[in-house]
C-alpha cells in the first residue's frame, strides 16, 4: 500500500464512527487531501491535540484512494497564534480551501502562500491586503483570471465584472456590483495603500468567489458579523 510522508496544515476536522476523525489536510506536496485518523479513547489525546487547524505538521499518509489513512503524525513548529480578526480570517482562508479547492491537485505556491499567509496574520496588521493576496492566488489556481486591459482602454467610468465576460463598461443598469475604474486600475497595479480600493477589490472577490460557491455561505463570516 502506498505511504508517503509530507509538511501539511488541517483545514477541518469532524468525527467519523467511533475514535476516528475525518480531516481535510492542505499537503506540501499533493495539494488538499481527506484523511482518517484514530485518535484513541482519551479525551486527552495526544494526536487530537495535533489535529489542530494553524499548526505546521509533518503527516506520513497510506492508501491508494481518494481518503487517505493518516498513520503519523508529529509538529515541525510551532502553532500560528491568531487572536480576534486575524483568528476569524485564517478559519475564513481554511474554509475557502475546503470547499473551492479540488482534491489531490498538487498546489505548492499555494501551500506556499497560505503559510505566508499565516505569518502575517500573526501580526495581525494588513489583514484585508493579506486577505486579497491569498484569495487571488487561490483563483490562480481554480483557473480564474482577471484581464484588466479594457479597463486601461476605455473611457468608462465604471465597469461590471461577469463571469463569463470579465470587465465590461457600465453603460447600462444591471443587478451587479459597480466598480470604479480607477479603483480597479490600482488593482492591477496592485496600489493597495488606499482604504476605498481595498474596499472596492474586497467586493470584487466577494462576487467571484461567492459566483464559484454556487450560493452557499461560509460559516466563517459570520464570525466577522458576530463581532461586529
Amino acid at each position: 500500500m502506498q505511504e508517503n510522508t509530507q509538511s501539511a496544515f488541517v483545514l477541518h476536522t469532524r468525527p467519523y464512527r467511533e475514535n476516528q476523525l475525518l480531516i481535510d489536510l492542505l499537503t506540501e506536496h499533493d495539494g488538499k487531501l481527506a484523511a482518517l485518523s484514530y485518535i484513541g479513547h482519551s479525551t486527552k489525546s495526544s494526536r487530537k491535540a495535533l489535529l489542530q487547524p494553524f499548526l505546521p505538521i509533518k503527516v506520513t499518509l497510506k492508501g491508494n484512494y481518494s481518503l487517505k489513512n493518516l498513520t503519523r503524525v508529529e509538529p515541525i513548529g510551532k502553532s500560528f497564534l491568531l487572536k480576534q480578526n486575524a483568528l476569524f480570517s485564517g478559519f475564513y482562508i481554511n474554509e475557502l480551501l475546503v470547499k473551492l479547492l479540488g482534491e489531490n491537485i498538487a498546489c505548492g505556491e499555494l501551500f506556499q502562500q497560505y503559510q505566508s499567509s499565516l505569518e502575517l496574520l500573526t501580526q495581525a496588521s494588513n489583514i484585508e491586503v493579506c486577505l486579497r493576496e491569498f484569495e487571488l492566488m487561490l483563483m490562480e489556481e481554480l483557473g480564474v483570471s482577471f484581464d484588466f486591459t479594457l479597463v486601461f482602454e476605455h473611457s468608462a467610468e465604471s465597469f461590471y465584472y461577469l463571469p463569463d465576460e470579465g470587465f465590461i463598461p457600465a453603460y447600462t443598469k444591471l443587478k451587479q456590483p459597480c466598480y470604479s475604474r480607477w479603483h480597479l486600475q490600482a488593482i492591477a497595479e496592485r496600489d493597495l495603500s488606499q482604504a476605498v480600493v481595498l474596499m472596492t477589490f474586497k467586493s470584487l472577490m466577494r462576487q467571484v468567489i461567492n459566483h464559484l460557491l454556487g450560493g452557499v455561505p461560509l460559516n466563517s463570516r459570520k464570525l466577522f458579523s458576530k463581532k461586529v
